[in-house]
């Protein structure tokens, strides 16, 4: 192997890492950062780990709830479309509803952005949607990491992801235990793909169908290809945390990767979902999607969320309630089907 004699001296900006971008990226996010804190957080921005006081946002005694996920490559539309921050707001609002699930309540969230070359404008955009969507939902973005990493991404890429933490008291616990055959199950519907599907449907779109992101097809109700793939992936906290605190709910069912089928029995304690695919309706996408790409039912149902992006399980005697509740706030409720003795799993009514 001949090496190549160069006395020149070397920086990290020669390695393709610049420290001054990073500096110019948390100047530009910080005032968004601040505006999300919480009575629970101590301390301030840049510190190297974030302080947080479950006790002041009483929360104190209270069962810890964590998870973690990533946009997916919803990403690559914002890139095409050089739309950044709502992004950001799709991954907060989706581990929002990943712990409401479980009953809990989000205290903080923390991101990661890793990148090839940094540009400071777009990734203080991801944090700033970030940061937006944490302050609607009463959470603090507590910290995060942003990482440039030339040789492992191109320039212009660039990953988000995103960690949070929850807080629920355990006589409010959702874990499965309180599902019983007989109980109803309520759908809620998504704002379009929320963010997942995205590989399956750019391919359809952009591929087979040779669409660009301002084409208004006439199967898509008068939106473009753009406004409906960045549709911003809905929050369901305010709708039904009143709900999750007069225990009206068994159990609920975020509808993400893997659709109806994979969702729902993860939260039913090994009872069976029965589902009639006849109770509502696909939004236009989902029904363009499916006859574009001439995707299989069980396919579409597993691989989309297909309209629905929460799933309630309610006792029977309390249905009329819950529906009448949802439906004061503008919600549209969608009797699915019910639990039964069947096998675990999800059967099609």
């Amino acid at each position: 192997m001949t090496q190549v004699k160069n006395d020149a001296p070397l920086s990290y900006r020669d390695a393709g890492v610049n420290i001054t971008a990073q500096d110019e990226t948390l100047a530009r996010a910080k005032d968004a950062i601040r505006s999300s804190f919480t009575p629970g957080v101590l301390g301030d921005v840049g510190l190297f780990g974030g302080l947080f006081d479950p006790a002041k946002v009483g929360c104190g005694g209270q069962i810890l709830v964590a998870s973690a996920d990533g946009v997916g490559t919803k990403l690559e539309v914002a890139v095409r479309a050089g739309i950044h921050d709502t992004v950001g707001r799709d991954l907060v609002q989706h581990c929002i509803n990943d712990i409401l699930v479980q009953g809990a309540r989000p205290l903080f969230f923390m991101d990661y952005v890793g990148t090839g070359k940094l540009d400071p404008k777009v990734v203080s955009d991801l944090i700033r949607g970030c940061a937006e969507a944490c302050r609607s939902g009463g959470l603090a973005l507590l910290g995060g990491e942003t990482a440039e990493m030339p040789g492992l991404y191109k320039d212009g890429d660039f990953d988000l992801v995103g960690f949070i933490v929850g807080a629920v008291h355990p006589d409010k616990l959702l874990d499965g235990s309180r599902v019983q055959s007989g109980q109803v199950l309520l759908g809620l519907e998504s704002a379009g793909l929320h963010t997942n599907g995205y590989s399956l449907a750019r391919k359809i779109l952009f591929e087979r169908q040779g669409h660009s992101l301002s084409d208004r097809p006439a199967s898509l109700a008068g939106a473009s290809v753009q406004e409906a793939l960045l549709a911003e992936h809905r929050s369901y906290l305010d709708l039904l945390w009143p709900l999750l605190e007069d225990d009206s709910i068994a159990a609920m069912a975020h509808i993400t990767g893997g659709g109806l089928v994979d969702n729902l029995p993860r939260v039913l304690g090994g009872r069976r979902a029965l589902v009639d695919l006849d109770a509502w309706i696909p939004a236009p996408l989902f029904r363009y999607l499916v006859e574009a790409g001439q995707v299989e039912r069980d396919e579409a149902y597993q691989v989309f969320n297909m309209g629905i992006g929460m799933v309630l399980c309610v006792e029977q005697d309390q249905v009329a309630g819950v529906r009448s509740k949802l439906e004061a706030k503008g919600e549209a409720v969608h009797r699915l089907g019910q639990i039964d003795d069947g096998p675990a799993g999800v059967a099609w009514a």
